[in-house]
């Protein structure tokens, strides 16, 4: 049976600098531990990486918990930004949890994907 899909997802692109990547996957095996140890409304998590860009792939309950992991992940997220750049950012979800994500997401400049069909079990 199908329910209301509320999830949020996360389509973050870090471009590494030269010569960072073991230091950048480092941090990755860190946002791994304190996602799954904090983080009970988050789906899924995990890291994809061709060259020097690595990809996020990332999925939420809804968007409290993507703001939940922004306020856990922070500190990490910052010195992610001392050695890579983000270079694409993709929020996507129904548009009244987008709505909780605009604000606080302002700065990253995302672009923001409505969920107009599908369904969740």
């Amino acid at each position: 049976m199908a329910t209301q899909d509320t999830c949020c997802t996360l389509v973050p692109y870090f471009k590494v600098a030269e010569g960072k990547l073991d230091e950048f996957k480092g941090l990755c095996e860190q946002f791994m531990e304190i996602t799954e140890k904090n983080e009970p409304n988050c789906l899924y998590y995990g890291f994809s990486i061709k060259d020097d860009v690595v990809y996020c792939r990332e999925g939420y309950a809804n968007g409290e918990a993507v703001l939940a992991h922004l306020g856990n992940a922070g500190p990490l997220l910052g010195e992610a930004f001392k050695i890579s750049e983000l270079v694409r950012l993709e929020v996507h979800g129904a548009e009244e949890e987008l709505a909780k994500l605009r604000g606080p997401l302002a700065d990253l400049n995302p672009e923001y994907y409505v969920l107009e069909y599908g369904f969740r079990r």
